[in-house]
Protein backbone atom coordinates (compact mmCIF):
# COMPACT_ATOMS: atom_id res chain seq x y z
CA UNK A 1 0.00 0.00 0.00
CA UNK A 2 1.43 3.38 -1.02
CA UNK A 3 1.97 5.75 1.92
CA UNK A 4 0.46 9.24 1.66
CA UNK A 5 -0.08 12.34 3.78
CA UNK A 6 -3.53 13.47 4.95
CA UNK A 7 -4.73 16.47 6.96
CA UNK A 8 -7.72 16.48 9.29
CA UNK A 9 -9.45 19.08 11.46
CA UNK A 10 -10.56 18.25 14.99
CA UNK A 11 -10.77 19.45 18.59
CA UNK A 12 -8.87 17.90 21.46
CA UNK A 13 -8.61 18.88 25.11
CA UNK A 14 -5.02 18.93 26.28
CA UNK A 15 -4.26 19.16 29.99
CA UNK A 16 -1.24 21.40 30.35
CA UNK A 17 0.95 21.11 33.47
CA UNK A 18 -0.53 24.38 34.74
CA UNK A 19 -4.09 23.10 34.33
CA UNK A 20 -3.22 19.80 36.00
CA UNK A 21 -1.78 21.69 38.94
CA UNK A 22 -4.87 23.93 39.21
CA UNK A 23 -7.18 20.90 39.27
CA UNK A 24 -4.96 19.19 41.83
CA UNK A 25 -4.89 22.20 44.16
CA UNK A 26 -8.64 22.75 43.92
CA UNK A 27 -9.51 19.31 45.26
CA UNK A 28 -7.10 19.45 48.21
CA UNK A 29 -8.33 20.14 51.73
CA UNK A 30 -6.91 22.93 53.88
CA UNK A 31 -4.53 20.59 55.69
CA UNK A 32 -3.36 19.05 52.42
CA UNK A 33 -2.77 22.52 50.95
CA UNK A 34 -0.48 23.34 53.86
CA UNK A 35 1.48 20.14 53.22
CA UNK A 36 1.62 20.90 49.49
CA UNK A 37 2.96 24.41 50.10
CA UNK A 38 5.54 23.14 52.57
CA UNK A 39 6.76 20.59 50.01
CA UNK A 40 6.87 23.28 47.29
CA UNK A 41 8.96 25.63 49.45
CA UNK A 42 11.28 22.74 50.29
CA UNK A 43 11.85 21.76 46.64
CA UNK A 44 11.76 25.18 44.92
CA UNK A 45 14.44 27.71 46.00
CA UNK A 46 12.47 30.51 44.30
CA UNK A 47 9.60 30.10 46.77
CA UNK A 48 9.61 31.44 50.31
CA UNK A 49 7.16 32.02 53.13
CA UNK A 50 5.91 35.62 53.09
CA UNK A 51 6.54 37.72 56.14
CA UNK A 52 3.65 39.81 57.50
CA UNK A 53 3.25 42.86 55.29
CA UNK A 54 5.20 41.39 52.36
CA UNK A 55 3.81 41.65 48.84
CA UNK A 56 4.04 38.65 46.61
CA UNK A 57 4.86 38.31 42.94
CA UNK A 58 2.53 38.24 39.95
CA UNK A 59 -0.53 36.17 40.50
CA UNK A 60 -1.09 37.27 44.13
CA UNK A 61 -3.92 39.57 45.17
CA UNK A 62 -3.44 43.29 44.79
CA UNK A 63 -2.96 45.54 47.85
CA UNK A 64 -6.56 46.70 47.59
CA UNK A 65 -7.91 43.16 47.60
CA UNK A 66 -5.54 42.27 50.44
CA UNK A 67 -6.91 45.12 52.53
CA UNK A 68 -10.48 44.10 51.77
CA UNK A 69 -9.75 40.50 52.71
CA UNK A 70 -8.00 41.62 55.89
CA UNK A 71 -11.03 43.72 56.82
CA UNK A 72 -13.31 40.77 56.19
CA UNK A 73 -11.12 38.51 58.32
CA UNK A 74 -11.09 41.00 61.19
CA UNK A 75 -14.85 41.25 61.01
CA UNK A 76 -15.20 37.51 60.94
CA UNK A 77 -12.92 36.99 63.94
CA UNK A 78 -14.61 39.77 65.88
CA UNK A 79 -17.98 38.12 65.19
CA UNK A 80 -19.97 41.26 64.81
CA UNK A 81 -23.72 41.41 65.35
CA UNK A 82 -25.45 38.04 65.37
CA UNK A 83 -22.35 35.92 65.00
CA UNK A 84 -20.97 33.68 67.71
CA UNK A 85 -22.07 35.90 70.57
CA UNK A 86 -18.66 37.14 71.70
CA UNK A 87 -16.97 33.81 72.25
CA UNK A 88 -13.26 34.20 72.84
CA UNK A 89 -11.81 32.14 70.01
CA UNK A 90 -8.31 32.61 68.65
CA UNK A 91 -7.14 31.82 65.14
CA UNK A 92 -3.67 31.09 63.90
CA UNK A 93 -2.40 32.03 60.49
CA UNK A 94 -3.62 28.79 58.96
CA UNK A 95 -7.16 29.21 60.22
CA UNK A 96 -6.81 26.62 62.98
CA UNK A 97 -8.47 27.64 66.22
CA UNK A 98 -6.19 28.39 69.11
CA UNK A 99 -2.62 27.21 68.79
CA UNK A 100 -0.11 24.82 70.26
CA UNK A 101 2.45 27.47 71.18
CA UNK A 102 1.05 27.90 74.69
CA UNK A 103 1.14 24.60 76.61
CA UNK A 104 -1.59 25.90 78.92
CA UNK A 105 -3.98 26.13 75.95
CA UNK A 106 -3.44 22.59 74.70
CA UNK A 107 -6.42 20.28 74.92
CA UNK A 108 -5.84 17.58 77.52
CA UNK A 109 -6.42 14.02 76.48
CA UNK A 110 -9.80 12.97 77.88
CA UNK A 111 -9.84 10.40 80.68
CA UNK A 112 -11.35 7.09 79.62
CA UNK A 113 -13.52 4.82 81.71
CA UNK A 114 -10.65 2.31 81.99
CA UNK A 115 -8.30 5.04 83.26
CA UNK A 116 -10.90 6.08 85.83
CA UNK A 117 -11.39 2.52 87.08
CA UNK A 118 -7.67 1.68 87.15
CA UNK A 119 -7.00 4.82 89.20
CA UNK A 120 -9.54 3.64 91.79
CA UNK A 121 -8.23 0.08 91.63
CA UNK A 122 -4.68 1.15 92.48
CA UNK A 123 -6.01 3.15 95.43
CA UNK A 124 -7.87 0.14 96.84
CA UNK A 125 -6.60 -2.15 99.58
CA UNK A 126 -6.56 -5.28 97.44
CA UNK A 127 -3.68 -7.72 97.51
CA UNK A 128 -1.27 -7.72 94.54
CA UNK A 129 -2.89 -10.93 93.28
CA UNK A 130 -6.43 -9.55 93.52
CA UNK A 131 -5.24 -6.34 91.89
CA UNK A 132 -4.08 -8.31 88.84
CA UNK A 133 -7.51 -9.91 88.68
CA UNK A 134 -9.07 -6.47 88.99
CA UNK A 135 -6.97 -5.17 86.08
CA UNK A 136 -8.18 -8.04 83.91
CA UNK A 137 -11.79 -7.27 84.87
CA UNK A 138 -11.38 -3.58 84.09
CA UNK A 139 -9.86 -4.42 80.70
CA UNK A 140 -12.92 -6.56 79.92
CA UNK A 141 -15.41 -3.77 80.74
CA UNK A 142 -16.69 -2.01 77.62
CA UNK A 143 -17.24 1.73 77.12
CA UNK A 144 -20.83 1.50 78.41
CA UNK A 145 -19.57 0.09 81.71
CA UNK A 146 -20.73 -3.52 81.22
CA UNK A 147 -18.73 -6.70 81.70
CA UNK A 148 -19.56 -8.70 78.60
CA UNK A 149 -16.93 -11.43 79.00
CA UNK A 150 -17.74 -14.55 81.07
CA UNK A 151 -15.65 -15.12 84.17
CA UNK A 152 -14.18 -18.29 82.66
CA UNK A 153 -12.68 -16.26 79.79
CA UNK A 154 -11.13 -13.84 82.26
CA UNK A 155 -9.64 -16.77 84.18
CA UNK A 156 -8.05 -18.03 80.95
CA UNK A 157 -6.68 -14.55 80.20
CA UNK A 158 -4.96 -14.46 83.61
CA UNK A 159 -2.97 -17.62 82.92
CA UNK A 160 -0.16 -18.44 83.49
CA UNK A 161 0.63 -15.52 85.82
CA UNK A 162 -2.45 -16.00 87.99
CA UNK A 163 -4.50 -19.13 88.44
CA UNK A 164 -7.87 -17.99 89.76
CA UNK A 165 -11.21 -19.73 90.12
CA UNK A 166 -14.52 -18.22 89.05
CA UNK A 167 -15.40 -17.66 92.74
CA UNK A 168 -12.21 -15.64 93.32
CA UNK A 169 -12.85 -13.53 90.23
CA UNK A 170 -16.44 -13.02 91.36
CA UNK A 171 -15.22 -11.71 94.72
CA UNK A 172 -12.95 -9.15 93.03
CA UNK A 173 -15.77 -8.23 90.66
CA UNK A 174 -17.89 -7.24 93.66
CA UNK A 175 -15.12 -4.81 94.63
CA UNK A 176 -15.03 -3.37 91.12
CA UNK A 177 -18.81 -2.95 91.13
CA UNK A 178 -18.50 -0.69 94.18
CA UNK A 179 -16.39 1.78 92.24
CA UNK A 180 -17.51 4.94 90.53
CA UNK A 181 -19.60 5.31 88.40
CA UNK A 182 -22.43 3.40 90.12
CA UNK A 183 -23.53 0.37 88.14
CA UNK A 184 -20.17 -0.27 86.48
CA UNK A 185 -19.11 -3.89 86.03
CA UNK A 186 -22.67 -5.19 85.65
CA UNK A 187 -23.26 -8.11 83.31
CA UNK A 188 -26.73 -7.06 82.16
CA UNK A 189 -29.17 -4.18 82.48
CA UNK A 190 -30.99 -5.64 85.47
CA UNK A 191 -27.79 -6.02 87.47
CA UNK A 192 -26.71 -2.50 86.48
CA UNK A 193 -29.94 -1.01 87.79
CA UNK A 194 -29.82 -3.17 90.92
CA UNK A 195 -26.31 -1.93 91.74
CA UNK A 196 -27.51 1.65 91.51
CA UNK A 197 -30.64 0.95 93.53
CA UNK A 198 -28.54 -0.62 96.30
CA UNK A 199 -26.92 2.78 96.92
CA UNK A 200 -30.28 4.45 97.60
CA UNK A 201 -31.84 4.75 101.02
CA UNK A 202 -34.21 1.94 101.93
CA UNK A 203 -36.95 4.50 102.56
CA UNK A 204 -36.86 5.60 98.90
CA UNK A 205 -40.41 5.20 97.52
CA UNK A 206 -40.64 2.26 95.14
CA UNK A 207 -37.13 0.90 95.82
CA UNK A 208 -38.19 -2.58 96.95
CA UNK A 209 -40.48 -3.13 93.96
CA UNK A 210 -37.88 -1.65 91.59
CA UNK A 211 -35.34 -4.19 92.87
CA UNK A 212 -37.77 -7.01 92.13
CA UNK A 213 -38.36 -5.72 88.60
CA UNK A 214 -34.63 -5.25 87.96
CA UNK A 215 -33.93 -8.71 89.38
CA UNK A 216 -35.50 -10.58 86.48
CA UNK A 217 -38.63 -8.93 85.15
CA UNK A 218 -37.12 -6.40 82.73
CA UNK A 219 -37.76 -8.55 79.67
CA UNK A 220 -41.23 -9.42 80.94
CA UNK A 221 -42.04 -5.73 81.29
CA UNK A 222 -41.20 -4.99 77.66
CA UNK A 223 -43.56 -7.70 76.39
CA UNK A 224 -46.45 -7.67 78.89
CA UNK A 225 -46.77 -4.05 79.96
CA UNK A 226 -47.60 -2.44 83.29
CA UNK A 227 -51.01 -4.02 83.87
CA UNK A 228 -49.82 -7.59 83.36
CA UNK A 229 -46.72 -6.99 85.46
CA UNK A 230 -48.84 -5.57 88.30
CA UNK A 231 -50.99 -8.70 88.20
CA UNK A 232 -47.92 -10.93 88.27
CA UNK A 233 -46.40 -9.02 91.21
CA UNK A 234 -49.78 -8.86 93.00
CA UNK A 235 -49.58 -5.15 93.57
CA UNK A 236 -51.57 -2.17 92.29
CA UNK A 237 -50.54 -0.64 88.95
CA UNK A 238 -49.81 2.64 90.74
CA UNK A 239 -47.04 0.93 92.73
CA UNK A 240 -45.54 -0.45 89.53
CA UNK A 241 -45.67 3.03 87.99
CA UNK A 242 -43.87 4.41 91.05
CA UNK A 243 -41.14 1.75 90.75
CA UNK A 244 -40.77 2.41 87.03
CA UNK A 245 -40.45 6.14 87.69
CA UNK A 246 -37.57 5.35 90.04
CA UNK A 247 -35.93 3.08 87.46
CA UNK A 248 -36.13 5.87 84.86
CA UNK A 249 -33.94 8.05 87.05
CA UNK A 250 -31.08 5.53 86.85
CA UNK A 251 -28.37 5.40 84.20
CA UNK A 252 -28.50 2.34 81.90
CA UNK A 253 -25.06 3.23 80.49
CA UNK A 254 -22.94 4.14 83.54
CA UNK A 255 -19.73 4.32 81.52
CA UNK A 256 -21.08 6.68 78.90
CA UNK A 257 -20.54 9.80 80.98
CA UNK A 258 -16.79 9.28 81.36
CA UNK A 259 -14.56 9.98 78.42
CA UNK A 260 -17.61 10.94 76.35
CA UNK A 261 -15.62 13.61 74.54
CA UNK A 262 -13.64 11.34 72.29
CA UNK A 263 -10.49 12.43 70.55
CA UNK A 264 -11.91 13.32 67.16
CA UNK A 265 -10.10 14.27 64.01
CA UNK A 266 -9.91 18.05 63.92
CA UNK A 267 -10.59 19.78 60.63
CA UNK A 268 -9.34 23.12 59.37
CA UNK A 269 -12.09 25.30 57.85
CA UNK A 270 -11.37 26.68 54.41
CA UNK A 271 -13.86 29.54 54.70
CA UNK A 272 -15.70 31.50 57.37
CA UNK A 273 -19.35 32.53 57.20
CA UNK A 274 -20.71 35.13 59.58
CA UNK A 275 -23.54 37.66 59.68
CA UNK A 276 -22.86 41.36 59.81
CA UNK A 277 -25.71 43.86 60.11
CA UNK A 278 -28.17 41.21 58.98
CA UNK A 279 -26.15 40.27 55.87
CA UNK A 280 -24.29 37.00 55.48
CA UNK A 281 -20.61 37.50 54.70
CA UNK A 282 -17.97 35.05 53.46
CA UNK A 283 -14.16 35.14 53.71
CA UNK A 284 -11.38 32.65 53.10
CA UNK A 285 -9.77 31.30 56.25
CA UNK A 286 -6.02 31.04 56.66
CA UNK A 287 -5.12 34.27 54.92
CA UNK A 288 -2.02 34.58 57.10
CA UNK A 289 -0.23 31.76 55.28
CA UNK A 290 1.10 33.16 51.96
CA UNK A 291 3.94 32.37 49.61
CA UNK A 292 6.14 34.81 47.78
CA UNK A 293 9.03 34.83 45.34
CA UNK A 294 12.45 34.70 46.94
CA UNK A 295 13.89 38.07 45.86
CA UNK A 296 17.46 37.03 46.49
CA UNK A 297 17.41 34.12 44.07
CA UNK A 298 15.32 36.14 41.60
CA UNK A 299 18.04 38.81 41.49
CA UNK A 300 20.65 36.16 40.74
CA UNK A 301 18.97 35.19 37.45
CA UNK A 302 20.36 38.23 35.61
CA UNK A 303 23.93 37.45 36.67
CA UNK A 304 23.72 33.66 36.15
CA UNK A 305 24.70 31.98 32.90
CA UNK A 306 24.23 28.64 31.23
CA UNK A 307 22.74 25.84 33.25
CA UNK A 308 22.42 27.96 36.42
CA UNK A 309 20.27 30.55 34.62
CA UNK A 310 18.08 27.86 33.06
CA UNK A 311 17.65 26.19 36.47
CA UNK A 312 16.60 29.43 38.17
CA UNK A 313 14.30 30.51 35.33
CA UNK A 314 12.56 27.14 35.34
CA UNK A 315 11.90 27.26 39.06
CA UNK A 316 10.80 30.90 38.82
CA UNK A 317 8.18 29.94 36.23
CA UNK A 318 6.98 27.04 38.43
CA UNK A 319 6.71 29.39 41.42
CA UNK A 320 4.61 31.87 39.44
CA UNK A 321 2.34 29.07 38.21
CA UNK A 322 1.81 27.92 41.78
CA UNK A 323 0.98 31.42 43.02
CA UNK A 324 -1.52 32.00 40.22
CA UNK A 325 -3.15 28.62 40.75
CA UNK A 326 -3.41 29.25 44.50
CA UNK A 327 -5.14 32.54 43.79
CA UNK A 328 -7.48 30.84 41.29
CA UNK A 329 -8.27 28.15 43.88
CA UNK A 330 -9.19 30.77 46.48
CA UNK A 331 -11.35 32.73 44.04
CA UNK A 332 -13.22 29.60 42.90
CA UNK A 333 -13.78 28.39 46.45
CA UNK A 334 -15.01 31.83 47.52
CA UNK A 335 -17.47 32.00 44.60
CA UNK A 336 -18.84 28.56 45.42
CA UNK A 337 -19.32 29.33 49.11
CA UNK A 338 -20.97 32.67 48.34
CA UNK A 339 -23.39 30.84 46.02
CA UNK A 340 -24.15 28.28 48.74
CA UNK A 341 -24.84 31.06 51.23
CA UNK A 342 -27.27 32.71 48.80
CA UNK A 343 -29.04 29.44 48.16
CA UNK A 344 -29.09 28.14 51.74
CA UNK A 345 -29.48 31.24 53.90
CA UNK A 346 -32.51 29.58 55.54
CA UNK A 347 -30.35 26.63 56.55
CA UNK A 348 -27.90 28.99 58.27
CA UNK A 349 -30.77 30.76 60.01
CA UNK A 350 -33.00 27.87 61.12
CA UNK A 351 -31.06 24.62 60.73
CA UNK A 352 -31.65 21.34 58.89
CA UNK A 353 -35.41 21.77 58.60
CA UNK A 354 -34.86 24.79 56.33
CA UNK A 355 -32.34 23.13 54.01
CA UNK A 356 -33.71 23.40 50.48
CA UNK A 357 -32.94 20.91 47.69
CA UNK A 358 -29.73 21.83 45.90
CA UNK A 359 -27.53 19.94 43.45
CA UNK A 360 -24.06 20.43 42.01
CA UNK A 361 -25.60 21.11 38.61
CA UNK A 362 -27.61 24.08 39.92
CA UNK A 363 -24.52 25.68 41.47
CA UNK A 364 -22.48 25.00 38.33
CA UNK A 365 -25.15 26.64 36.15
CA UNK A 366 -25.33 29.73 38.36
CA UNK A 367 -21.53 30.19 38.44
CA UNK A 368 -21.04 29.16 34.79
CA UNK A 369 -18.58 26.44 35.80
CA UNK A 370 -18.39 22.74 35.06
CA UNK A 371 -20.12 20.38 37.47
CA UNK A 372 -16.85 18.53 38.09
CA UNK A 373 -15.25 21.82 39.15
CA UNK A 374 -17.97 22.34 41.78
CA UNK A 375 -17.49 18.76 42.95
CA UNK A 376 -13.74 19.30 43.41
CA UNK A 377 -14.33 22.65 45.13
CA UNK A 378 -16.60 21.19 47.81
CA UNK A 379 -14.75 17.91 48.26
CA UNK A 380 -13.18 17.65 51.74
CA UNK A 381 -13.76 21.36 52.36
CA UNK A 382 -15.17 22.75 55.59
CA UNK A 383 -16.66 26.10 56.50
CA UNK A 384 -16.93 27.78 59.86
CA UNK A 385 -20.51 28.97 60.50
CA UNK A 386 -22.58 30.10 63.49
CA UNK A 387 -23.89 26.52 63.52
CA UNK A 388 -20.43 25.02 63.85
CA UNK A 389 -17.82 23.83 61.39
CA UNK A 390 -19.67 22.03 58.60
CA UNK A 391 -18.58 20.22 55.43
CA UNK A 392 -19.56 22.05 52.26
CA UNK A 393 -21.42 18.95 51.12
CA UNK A 394 -23.87 19.55 53.98
CA UNK A 395 -25.31 22.43 51.92
CA UNK A 396 -26.45 20.00 49.20
CA UNK A 397 -29.51 17.78 49.43
CA UNK A 398 -31.83 15.87 47.14
CA UNK A 399 -35.44 17.00 46.90
CA UNK A 400 -38.92 15.50 47.17
CA UNK A 401 -42.02 17.13 45.66
CA UNK A 402 -44.48 18.50 48.20
CA UNK A 403 -48.20 18.85 47.91
CA UNK A 404 -48.04 22.60 47.27
CA UNK A 405 -45.90 22.28 44.17
CA UNK A 406 -42.62 22.97 45.97
CA UNK A 407 -39.80 20.73 47.11
CA UNK A 408 -38.47 19.61 50.48
CA UNK A 409 -34.94 18.35 50.89
CA UNK A 410 -34.25 14.88 52.20
CA UNK A 411 -32.21 16.41 55.03
CA UNK A 412 -35.17 18.59 56.06
CA UNK A 413 -37.49 15.56 56.04
CA UNK A 414 -35.03 13.60 58.18
CA UNK A 415 -34.93 16.52 60.61
CA UNK A 416 -38.74 16.49 60.80
CA UNK A 417 -38.76 12.73 61.45
CA UNK A 418 -36.10 13.13 64.14
CA UNK A 419 -38.12 15.86 65.91
CA UNK A 420 -41.34 13.82 65.76
CA UNK A 421 -39.63 10.77 67.23
CA UNK A 422 -37.94 12.86 69.93
CA UNK A 423 -41.34 14.24 71.02
CA UNK A 424 -43.23 10.91 70.93
CA UNK A 425 -44.53 9.01 73.93
CA UNK A 426 -41.96 6.23 74.55
CA UNK A 427 -44.79 3.95 75.64
CA UNK A 428 -46.65 4.51 72.36
CA UNK A 429 -43.96 5.27 69.76
CA UNK A 430 -44.98 6.42 66.31
CA UNK A 431 -44.92 3.80 63.57
CA UNK A 432 -43.54 4.57 60.13
CA UNK A 433 -47.11 4.81 58.80
CA UNK A 434 -48.02 7.30 61.54
CA UNK A 435 -44.95 9.38 60.76
CA UNK A 436 -45.87 9.37 57.07
CA UNK A 437 -49.42 10.56 57.86
CA UNK A 438 -48.10 13.33 60.12
CA UNK A 439 -45.67 14.51 57.46
CA UNK A 440 -48.42 14.46 54.87
CA UNK A 441 -50.54 16.59 57.16
CA UNK A 442 -47.67 19.09 57.26
CA UNK A 443 -47.59 19.28 53.47
CA UNK A 444 -44.79 16.75 52.88
CA UNK A 445 -46.31 13.64 51.30
CA UNK A 446 -43.85 10.75 51.63
CA UNK A 447 -44.45 7.03 51.48
CA UNK A 448 -44.11 4.79 54.51
CA UNK A 449 -41.15 2.98 52.95
CA UNK A 450 -39.44 6.36 52.43
CA UNK A 451 -39.90 7.17 56.11
CA UNK A 452 -38.44 3.78 56.99
CA UNK A 453 -35.45 4.39 54.72
CA UNK A 454 -34.73 7.79 56.28
CA UNK A 455 -35.22 6.41 59.80
CA UNK A 456 -32.75 3.61 59.16
CA UNK A 457 -30.29 6.07 57.63
CA UNK A 458 -30.37 8.00 60.93
CA UNK A 459 -29.81 4.76 62.90
CA UNK A 460 -33.18 5.11 64.65
CA UNK A 461 -34.76 1.76 65.61
CA UNK A 462 -38.29 0.79 64.66
CA UNK A 463 -41.31 1.73 66.75
CA UNK A 464 -41.40 -1.71 68.35
CA UNK A 465 -37.76 -1.45 69.40
CA UNK A 466 -38.28 2.12 70.66
CA UNK A 467 -41.13 1.11 72.93
CA UNK A 468 -40.16 1.68 76.55
CA UNK A 469 -41.95 1.19 79.83
CA UNK A 470 -38.94 2.14 81.95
Amino acid sequence: MKPRLQTSLGQQLVLTPQLRQAIHLLQLSAVEIEQELAAAVESNPLLDWAEPGDRGDAGEPSPASDEATAADSVAADAVVDEGWGGRDEGWSGTGVQGGDDNPAERVAEPETLHDHLLWQLHLSHLSPRDRLIGVALVDAIDDDGYLREPLESIAQALLPEVQATAEEIQAVLHQVQRMDPPGVGARDLGECLALQLALLDDATPGKALALRIAGGLMERLQKAGVEALATELRCPPAAVEEALALLRTLDPRPGGGIGAIAAEAYVTPDCTIWRQHGVWRVALAGQGTRLTIHRGYEAMIGAATGADAAYLRGHLQEARWLLRNLQARGETLLRVVECLVRQQSGFLEFGDQALRPLTLREVAAELDLHESTISRAVSRKYVRTPRGTLPLRAFFASGIDTGGGGEASSTAIQSMIRRLIAAEDPRKPLSDASLARTLEGNGVPVARRTVAKYREAMNIPSSQDRRRFV
